[in-house]
């Protein structure tokens, strides 16, 4: 990629510092041009379908620094932008991490901002258009991001209702790429790639999953992720015996009733025998 005169590119890392990431479409264009013109990223998709592997995967891939933050209930502006605190007798400020993000460079990757509180959007907002500022009303600064900051979110949409949803001011700020559990091959391929496990294990366990997937919104809330696929065949290639792998990886994680665990054993043995 070649960059543009006034948006400096940092030295890409080398490939065996990559973490290891199979595209399943055009996304890693689309994030290297979201990252040239400037422009903020939304990533929409299930629990452990490889948002977050893919952004790990593209910043090491363009040489940027990471910033991650895990967005939960109690998460504040604040907690972003930094806060005054009591060091030795005086008040000194602190940077959050999307203020270090601004004052550096690289991107600034917030998980799951559906679950942070309301104020966060709101301090996101002068970043995601042409101004790219980041206000400190505390301190009186107004930071500029530098050429080569970028603002990716993500958030799970299967977990949206009325009171945990992204403003439609809010969507329509970013350029957004929808995430999917991926296809039975290319699922397999990562499985394999990721663990070792053989092409045969692997794809039965992929076949499980997407049988499991077949029962959201029904005894499940949430159908099985990739990441726990992977565990499962981590188990399994490191010799622990598949039922006991299936059911620490692939069952307990998916529900607490007892009846639901039954019927996705019931499953197991039909795909497993």
């Amino acid at each position: 990629m070649n960059a543009h005169p006034d948006h400096p590119v940092r030295e890409a890392t080398t490939m065996a510092e990559i973490p290891w990431y199979r595209p399943v479409g055009d996304e890693c264009e689309i994030f290297e041009r979201a990252h040239r013109l400037r422009l903020p990223l939304l990533l929409k998709g299930p629990t452990g379908c490889g948002k977050t592997r893919f952004v790990a995967h593209m910043a090491a891939k363009l040489g940027l620094p990471l910033h991650t933050v895990a967005c939960h209930d109690d998460l504040t502006a604040a907690d972003l932008t930094g806060r005054w605190l009591l060091s030795g007798g005086e008040t000194v400020w602190a940077d959050g991490p999307l203020t270090r993000a601004v004052r550096s460079g690289g991107i600034a990757y917030l998980d799951e901002i559906v679950e942070a509180r309301k104020d966060v959007t709101v301090v996101l907002h002068p970043l995601t258009d042409d101004r790219r500022i980041l206000p400190l009303e505390r301190t009186g600064e107004t930071l500029s991001a530098p050429a080569d900051f970028m603002l990716v979110v993500s958030y799970n949409p299967g977990y949206q209702n009325l009171l945990k949803s992204l403003k439609p001011s809010t969507r329509q700020r970013f350029l957004s790429l929808e995430f999917d559990y991926p296809a039975p091959a290319v699922e397999t391929e990562i499985v394999v790639a990721e663990t070792g496990l053989s092409g045969d294990k692997a794809r039965r366990l992929v076949d499980l999953a997407g049988r499991f997937r077949a029962l959201k919104g029904q005894d499940l809330e949430e159908g099985c992720s990739t990441r726990l696929v992977v565990y499962a065949a981590a188990l399994i290639s490191d010799g622990l015996p598949v039922a006991q792998a299936l059911e620490t990886a692939m069952i307990e994680p998916l529900s607490d009733d007892r009846d639901v665990k039954q019927g996705l054993r019931d499953l197991v043995v039909a795909v497993w025998g």
